[in-house]
């Protein structure tokens, strides 16, 4: 049953369109074709009804198709009472009392008031209405983008919520799409009208051809009979499609209200009385000269009179007292969430972001948080896109937490050339530096493109400066976007296929905050948590030992061995590195004290400072062969050397011997020696 209801409602427009179809090919007989003729003035009448009893245009979406059904509807019954014209020399009882009493039985006054009809309908109801649905339509489209960043704005500032903006945005496309169908709805009406005026002259000439030729009758007869039909065939269905003309136009100029148009011309023209006070004595005096009749401008004087003396004494309901101590509760917890990740975009490059206007940056973004989670094992929290109006206009910002933690600048509709060699030579082109790690750069446009690539240049779009942006941000901030919540949905995950592994370790040995912070210190130098099991299997065995977090850091790195060898390219042999001498890493183990349960390293800051310099000066050795530094010492002092170099040297990457597998072959470049320091 419940599936037979939605049937039963759609039945009756169904049928209606069968009825259509059928109408083109199936001579009707005359007592169906003065029901539809019937059916086709009320139908038109009571959509005029309803349009000005709606308050929005949405509240009336299918006026636009319906339009459609009606208009075909019209051409249908033409062709039906043209057949039954011509064949029988009479179309039913509707069209014959169209013909004969509403124009006096005189064709001539019948077809001058048909043409005055079509006149009005085509010229004026119809072009103004399909005018304003063109400029409507445009207009809405226009003003789609400031309509979402106001509601962008009221979300970001808390006003509304995520439904309540997912809701509105809906509306402006659906606004939209109204008025782009009320744009196109409306030429199937001016088409409508000119048919109306083909149909008419092909029935008369029709009529009198079969008149005279087929039945015999005298010229004046054919003249009587055929005109006569063909004007109230014309009268009978011009009618309705003038009412369904001036619905359109009512649908199309009514702006938003919270009442209907009766009630809001009403109250509109009752607010002014003293105008309808002018307008009676205007009236009064009209009636006092010569010739004009007294009784009907006395007669509409009086009544705007009482209009106005009505409008004068109305009683209007006071004002709600405002409140004087109690403030309207705030529900403040809707502003307390902040977005892992977001990137704000200014005005200018809005059309990154929209995919109705060839954007791409979503799918990047998209593209990104799938790289994270096979690069790094890390899942990212959905990436915010927004719009600020603050920024500039070719500004976009990324932040963290709602706090920026990078900016730039791009030129929509050119492209960054930038030199990866710094041997290319220079271009004729605006000078830049690239957002993300600050390289000299050239704006060039499209046509440039070719020969900035010939010459050496790496040439990006807009949308991948961005991305790339995003993804440094990610890699470098990987430690805060990994939470609590975050660790625990990793660990699940492998609950479902492992569950022996995460049962021994979690909560007997570790918790979760502990291993989160392990994962932190994996993620902070750059080494991937995605084989999530081995991990916990060595924090298992660790953890039986010892529950501090560098030393169960160390265990785990040693375990993931290979694959901390493979992402710092050390399985390309030779790989050229530097290693920590014996004196140095002495005074560095030395250091190393116990502090409130954890390892700290305490030297001078001098000796920290000639340390730092020394490693600085053999890693170049290496960064000059176009490798990244990479820095070998012992497991004892490892996360000391990382943690005295990783401010200065954020680049270096600091391994322990056990974690680079034997069949790797490395080259030592360089040795980091007390005696290379200065004293």
């Amino acid at each position: 049953m419940n599936g037979l209801r939605p049937a039963l409602r759609e039945a009756p427009l169904l049928l209606l369109v069968i009825v259509i179809v059928g109408m083109m090919v199936i001579p009707l007989p005359t007592p169906l074709l003065d029901v539809l003729l019937t059916f086709n003035l009320s139908f038109a009448l009571l959509v005029l009804m309803v349009t000005m009893s709606t308050r929005r245009a949405l509240e009336f979406s299918s006026f636009p198709s319906l339009l459609l059904l009606t208009t075909l509807l019209r051409l249908a019954l033409n062709v039906s009472s043209s057949r039954l014209i011509l064949l029988q020399g009479f179309a039913g009882e509707v069209i014959q009392g169209f013909g004969s009493f509403v124009v006096g039985g005189n064709p001539v006054v019948g077809f001058i008031i048909f043409l005055i009809l079509v006149v009005i309908q085509y010229v004026v109801v119809t072009r103004g209405a399909e005018r304003v649905a063109e400029v409507a339509a445009r207009f809405t489209l226009d003003a789609m983008p400031g309509k979402q960043m106001a509601i962008d704005a009221d979300l970001n500032s808390g006003l509304i919520d995520e439904a309540t903006a997912r809701s509105r945005r809906q509306q402006i496309q659906a606004e939209a799409d109204f008025y782009g169908a009320m744009d196109g709805a409306s030429k199937y009406v001016r088409g409508d009208a000119v048919a109306g005026l083909v149909i008419i002259a092909i029935n008369i000439i029709g009529g009198f051809v079969v008149g005279i030729v087929q039945r015999h009758l005298s010229f004046s007869q054919a003249v009587s009979t055929y005109t006569l039909l063909t004007v109230g065939d014309g009268l009978v269905t011009q009618i309705p499609a003038l009412l369904l003309s001036t619905a359109t136009g009512i649908m199309v100029t009514r702006a938003a209200s919270d009442t209907t148009l009766g009630t809001e011309v009403i109250s509109q023209i009752l607010h002014t009385p003293r105008l309808l006070w002018v307008a009676a004595a205007a009236l009064g005096v009209f009636g006092l000269m010569p010739g004009l009749p007294l009784w009907a401008f006395w007669g509409l004087g009086g009544m705007f009179a009482y209009m106005a003396y009505t409008g004068s004494h109305r009683t209007l309901p006071p004002p709600a007292p405002a409140p004087a101590a109690a403030p309207r509760p705030e529900n403040v917890a809707s502003l307390l969430p902040v977005d892992p990740l977001e990137v704000e975009l200014g005005y200018g490059l809005i059309p990154l972001g929209e995919a109705q206007q060839g954007g791409d940056l979503l799918d990047r973004v998209v593209m990104i948080r799938r790289q994270t989670a096979l690069e790094m094992g890390l899942v990212l929290q959905p990436i915010r896109l927004r719009d600020n109006l603050v920024l500039g206009a070719s500004t976009y910002s990324i932040k963290l937490r709602g706090i920026q933690v990078a900016t730039g600048e791009l030129r929509l509709g050119s492209y960054l050339a930038m030199d990866p060699t710094g041997k290319a030579p220079p271009l004729q082109a605006v000078a830049t530096r690239e957002p993300v790690f600050g390289l000299p750069a050239y704006w060039v446009s499209a046509d440039e493109r070719a020969a900035a690539e010939i010459k050496g240049y790496t040439v990006v779009d807009p949308p991948s400066i961005i991305a790339t942006h995003l993804q440094e941000v990610v890699r470098q901030y990987a430690p805060d976007l990994l939470g609590r919540q975050d660790t625990a949905m990793l660990i699940e995950g492998v609950k479902k296929e492992h569950p022996t592994v995460v049962d021994e370790l979690i909560p007997q040995l570790l918790t979760i905050g502990e291993v989160e912070q392990v994962l932190k210190n994996l993620l902070r130098e750059r080494v991937s948590i995605r084989d999530l099991v081995l991990i916990l299997e060595a924090l298992g065995d660790g953890a039986r030992r010892t529950r501090d977090i560098d030393e169960l850091t160390e265990i785990v790195r040693q375990r993931l061995a290979r694959a901390i060898s493979h992402t710092f390219g050390l399985d390309d042999a030779p790989a050229p590195v530097v290693t920590l001498g014996p004196a140095v890493e002495s005074v560095i183990a030395e250091g190393i004290l116990a502090v409130d349960g954890t390892r700290q390293l305490q030297l001078e800051a001098s000796l920290a400072g000639r340390i730092v310099d020394a490693i600085a000066r053999e890693s170049q050795k290496v960064i000059a062969r176009g490798r990244e530094p990479v820095l070998l010492c012992s497991a004892s002092v490892r996360t000391a050397v990382r943690r005295l170099t990783e401010r200065t040297l954020p680049r270096l990457v600091v391994l322990a011997y056990p974690e680079v597998e034997p069949e790797f072959e490395v080259e030592a470049v360089g040795v980091v020696e007390m005696s290379t320091t200065p004293p």
